[in-house]
């Protein structure tokens, strides 16, 4: 299976309204946007979708993240798109991601990834 990265961007009422992503982002001055970082074997607008509508699978999991269901407004493709040009596996996928998060973070935007 083919795993893409995605960034949605998120309302700035995350920062001020969630302790623990203004936690997790100390750094943040307010200049740049507030982003989650994710992955998914989807296209990415159907992962945001996904999200968007609190999507629940056939097993019953919530497999949307609530800060983006209630905060995010929509992707960011310029930040991600030339990393799913070569194909990744699960593992490599989440590596992305979180090398992408930090990346993010170390140029001055708010990040959430898990």
């Amino acid at each position: 299976m083919i795993y893409n990265v995605y960034v949605v961007e998120l309302s700035r009422r995350v920062f001020t309204e969630n302790a623990r992503f203004r936690d997790a982002n100390p750094q943040f001055n307010g200049v740049l946007q507030c982003l989650y970082v994710g992955m998914t074997s989807k296209l990415p607008a159907e992962r945001f979708q996904q999200h968007k509508t609190g999507y629940i699978n056939k097993k019953g999991h919530k497999l949307s993240a609530n800060i983006v269901e209630k905060y995010g407004t929509y992707l960011r493709p310029s930040l991600y798109d030339h990393l799913n040009l070569k194909a990744m596996n699960r593992a490599q996928a989440l590596a992305m991601e979180a090398k992408l998060a930090l990346e993010l973070r170390r140029k001055g935007y708010a990040v959430w990834y898990n």
